[in-house]
């Protein structure tokens, strides 16, 4: 009896250690995989953090880039600037030469009123085209006093160009002076 209560005690501690091995090895596989799961998350969480990253590196490319080209564009704005009261003085001297009677004078200074034109224009420098009868807009326009309208369709636009306006690219570095009827 004692030789079976052995064999049956040794079957009961082998089954157990068969047990406790099958049980061993699922928590083992068990870590395996969340260490399996946590690397994978892991490299999820760094190539989201890599395409952010990336991505706000582009975009700080582009607006540089961006600020880089307007810097150019408008790098000679200050000398540009300068320079329109001379083309003011220009103009009125050309209508003043245009009333005497020397043509040949008249003809040099308007061609190289013409020549300076062109260059400034070639920088990126424009005249503002406005006239009389424009509706006046106060973003572009830079309202000098307000007289009674001569004509009733002349309420509300321009009646008269005191000053020119010029930009520079597509900014305005001189808002044109005027005359608007009320």
């Amino acid at each position: 009896m004692s030789d079976k209560i052995k064999e049956e005690e040794l079957k009961d501690s082998v089954s157990e250690t068969q047990e406790n091995t099958i049980e061993q090895e699922e928590v083992a596989a068990q870590e395996e995989k969340s260490v399996e799961e946590q690397l994978t998350e892991d490299l999820a969480k760094e190539k989201d953090k890599f395409l952010r990253l990336f991505a706000e590196f582009e975009n700080y490319k582009k607006r540089t880039s961006k600020e880089r080209m307007d810097l150019f564009k408008t790098a000679g704005q200050e000398v540009l600037v300068s320079l329109l009261p001379v083309l003011d003085d220009f103009d009125r001297a050309l209508n003043e030469l245009s009333k005497s009677d020397d043509k040949e004078t008249f003809k040099g200074v308007e061609l190289i009123n013409g020549k300076l034109k062109e260059t400034l224009k070639s920088k990126g420098l424009n005249a503002m085209e406005v006239k009389k009868g424009d509706t006046f807009d106060a973003e572009m326009h830079e309202a000098i006093t307000q007289i009674p309208a001569p004509e009733k369709k002349l309420k509300g636009k321009i009646i008269d160009v005191i000053e020119k306006g010029f930009t520079l690219g597509d900014k305005i570095i001189r808002h044109p002076k005027v005359v608007v009827g009320n």
